[in-house]
């Protein structure tokens, strides 16, 4: 272990744990809304604690974790993505793992957007699926290509991402539908990985899939509550009773969820979730059903673009760092060859940036972000 950790050292890819000082301004957080700020919301957070008796949940979903309030949440938070059905999953990268090794059979394809998330890649090592066959990132025509050399003859796993955590740039979700309708004749389910663009895209903050009218067409969507939605994780309206995760939930159909609470493992083997992350789930989709959300969102993409604008123009006299010409999502990726030197000199500071650097991303697209 102490070898494979000094080698990753020398090649400038040793992680480490770090804390954010309170008073530095967060450039890496996901919670793209800081919808954790809201005075309101907090307070019925924690009206709802006070009127739930146990902190605990007593056990896993299939012995004594289940409740009418996991139930009822999972049911609205479907109706609210216009979805027939959910499943709550302790984490995304749980739900991820769970809906990816459990949904292929044997003879089944799994094709992939090369930049989908690692616990995607986990789920595939672990699925039965016969063949696991990568595509260039966001090329329909790549896509077309491998789907063309598979055949109509099986069934064919498609994973994407509504918005990719790295790059930020949005999937070309319309292409992808009618690229696989083209092809596979039945056959094709795809499976969208909406951690990124939740609250961020889509009517009320509905993703990505909700915007572009795709729910009947899309065969699962993966739905993360700590990122905009503040429900769960760094910049979690529980922080203090001690989430360390991102709960996550799978929208799809009723035979699908019945399916996945049978067979996938991660969510069979684990204790259910705790009635206070439950709880902020809750509150939080209340209020983007409360039509708050519209100004937050006004506001948020003005960041964007003007933060977008101000790198724009550092990045023209500084050959040393590089942006995207266009900003697709509230993830704005800095890229350098030199991530730490970069994002050390910024912390000291004051602002908080991340570098990201290989096997995180492919060597020579080190950054910074977001």
């Amino acid at each position: 272990m102490a070898s494979h950790l000094q080698n990753r050292s020398k090649k400038s890819q040793l992680r480490t744990l770090t804390t954010i000082p309170p008073s530095n301004i967060d450039f890496s957080s996901n919670a793209y809304l800081s919808l954790s700020s809201i005075p309101s919301l907090l307070a019925d957070y924690h009206r709802l604690l006070e009127n739930h008796a146990s902190l605990g949940s007593g056990g896993s979903r299939l012995l004594d974790g289940n409740s009418t309030f996991a139930e009822t949440l999972e049911s609205d938070i479907a109706t609210f993505h216009n979805a027939p059905a959910g499943l709550l999953f302790n984490s995304g990268f749980d739900a991820n793992v769970g809906l990816v090794s459990t949904l292929p059979q044997r003879g089944d394809v799994v094709v992939y957007d090369e930049l989908v998330h690692a616990s995607a890649h986990d789920g595939m090592r672990l699925s039965r699926a016969s063949r696991r066959i990568p595509f260039k990132h966001n090329c329909v025509q790549a896509l077309d290509g491998v789907l063309a050399s598979i055949g109509e003859d099986v069934s064919v796993f498609v994973l994407v991402e509504g918005v990719y955590s790295m790059d930020g740039d949005i999937a070309p979700l319309r292409d992808v539908v009618a690229c696989v309708k083209k092809r596979l004749k039945g056959n094709g389910y795809i499976i969208v990985d909406e951690a990124h663009s939740t609250g961020v895209y889509g009517k009320q903050g509905g993703g990505l899939v909700c915007e572009l009218g795709l729910e009947d067409e899309v065969f699962a969507r993966l739905h993360t509550f700590g990122k905009a939605m503040s429900s769960f994780g760094g910049k979690s309206i529980i922080r203090q009773e001690g989430a360390a995760n991102f709960i996550a939930i799978v929208l799809c159909s009723s035979i699908t969820r019945e399916y996945l609470i049978n067979y996938a493992r991660t969510l069979i083997y684990t204790t259910a979730l705790p009635f206070s992350c439950l709880a902020s789930i809750s509150v939080s989709y209340q209020y983007l059903q409360s039509g708050f959300i519209d100004e937050r969102l006004t506001h948020l993409w003005s960041l964007v673009r003007h933060t977008h604008t101000l790198l724009m123009s550092l990045s023209s006299t500084a050959l040393t760092i590089r942006v995207n010409k266009e900003p697709k999502s509230p993830i704005i990726p800095v890229f350098t060859s030199e991530p730490r030197s970069l994002a050390k000199f910024c912390q000291k500071r004051g602002f908080t940036v991340r570098p990201i650097v290989a096997p995180t991303v492919p060597k020579g697209s080190e950054r910074v972000s977001k």
